[in-house]
């Protein structure tokens, strides 16, 4: 049993690094920006359940309203909300906002999250879960992004896109979908593959009506080669797909 299960792990692994390949060739090796931990916790808590332009819109309104952290805490959850408005969920983000900060100066004296950059991934992970309403996926976001840990996030597009292909079990949480990705990738991976599975999850892999006749990872992918079309967004695939 124990052999079985290092060899489905290895042909996941080589799966996986097939999918990255064909992945990079179609939409390239991504550049990778500077991002300020602070700055990347803020604006992945306005990211949450809403797309890229509306958290870029809210995230310029609420630093035109409040051009410095110590400012938002000085405001009120309502005054906070209305800057963020264009991000969804206003009344919900502006109080975990103000409560992520809230935490932050208490915890070290200063609006900075910096140091975490130099823990330890997990040491870092674990600071960063224990503020109220930050998750995995944010915390992941932040380690990745402005730190450069090896950490892989999980958003609705990977989190639907891998268990399309078979990556991950159907049937496991979020939370669980970024143990296993971490798991079958290199870490020096992370980063393209992120990026370019939500391209992909985007463009071909959608939700609804996803184009798995133009898609290049057709062979790869589990849905297909179970249904021969295109999958709903909810539907597993039949157990004649799992070998």
């Amino acid at each position: 049993m124990v052999q079985e299960a290092a060899k489905d792990r290895q042909t996941l692994q080589r799966k996986a690094l097939e999918v990255h390949r064909r992945l990079t060739a179609i939409y390239g090796q991504p550049s990778r920006p500077a991002v300020d931990p602070l700055e990347a916790l803020i604006l992945t808590i306005l990211s949450q359940n809403t797309n890229d332009v509306n958290r870029d819109r809210a995230y310029f309104q609420l630093r035109q309203s409040f051009p410095t952290w110590e400012a938002i805490l000085e405001a009120s959850d309502e005054e906070v909300a209305q800057a963020i408005r264009t991000a969804g969920l206003a009344n919900v983000k502006a109080p975990r906002i103000r409560a992520a900060l809230r935490a932050i100066i208490d915890r070290t004296g200063r609006l900075d999250l910096s140091f975490i950059c130099r823990m330890t991934r997990d040491e870092a992970r674990q600071w960063l879960m224990s503020l109220e309403g930050i998750g995995p996926k944010t915390a992941a976001i932040v380690l990745l992004f402005a730190c450069g840990h090896e950490a892989f996030p999980v958003d609705t597009h990977i989190y639907r896109v891998s268990r399309r292909i078979g990556l991950v079990p159907w049937k496991a949480s979020r939370e669980k979908a970024h143990e296993i990705l971490e798991d079958l990738l290199p870490p020096e991976t992370y980063y393209p593959f992120h990026i370019n599975l939500i391209e992909h999850g985007r463009k071909i892999c959608r939700a609804a009506r996803p184009l798995c006749e133009d898609c290049a990872l057709a062979d790869l992918c589990d849905y297909y080669d179970s249904v021969g079309t295109a999958p709903t967004a909810t539907a597993a695939p039949t157990s004649a797909s799992r070998s």
